[in-house]
């Protein structure tokens, strides 16, 4: 499937010099979507995956799915102030300034085996942040899955040798 065809330039957003990579229409595609599901699970259909851990929020649309072809649970890594239970926090920068996401505590543990999944990978800052508090919790990160990569923003060199796939290479 050419999913290419489904994204869209939107020049400088979220502030001047930045070209975003908007996957609305893509969003309103359950052909899609249904495809994206499989294809960022196939790779890790026998890799012992016990729970994707989706970033928020566009990871979550794309992290359940994977769960759900997968056969494993979902971990959702968050913004902060938005999880009710007892959190582990990390600070990252991006292309375009710095955040912070949070965990539960006790949403992974040591005999788990996690996929990351998010929408994009550019600079790397998020997907780094969230494989380190998984490895907090005490999970091995098996890898991480994008439907978009930046490849020019050399991104994958900040997540230490986690092997990444991605579905669009720009």
């Amino acid at each position: 499937m050419d999913l290419r065809s489904y994204i869209r330039d939107v020049p400088d957003f979220p502030k001047p010099g930045i070209v975003f990579k908007d996957i609305t229409p893509l969003l309103r595609s359950h052909e899609a979507l249904d495809y994206i599901s499989h294809a960022l699970a196939e790779p890790y259909k026998d890799s012992g995956i016990t729970a994707v851990a989706a970033i928020e929020s566009r990871g979550f649309i794309f992290g359940s799915g994977v769960a759900r072809v997968l056969g494993a649970g979902f971990v959702p890594i968050r913004k902060p102030g938005k999880l009710p239970w007892k959190t582990r926090r990390g600070e990252y920068t991006l292309e375009y300034g710095s955040g912070v996401l949070e965990i539960h505590d006790d949403a992974l543990t040591a005999g788990d085996r996690v996929l990351l999944i998010d929408d994009l990978l550019a600079t790397g800052g998020t997907a780094a942040c969230a494989a380190m508090l998984a490895r907090e919790c005490g999970a091995t990160v098996v890898a991480a899955g994008f439907v978009i990569e930046l490849a020019f923003l050399d991104g994958r060199s900040k997540l230490d040798g986690t092997p990444v796939y991605a579905l669009i290479e720009y």
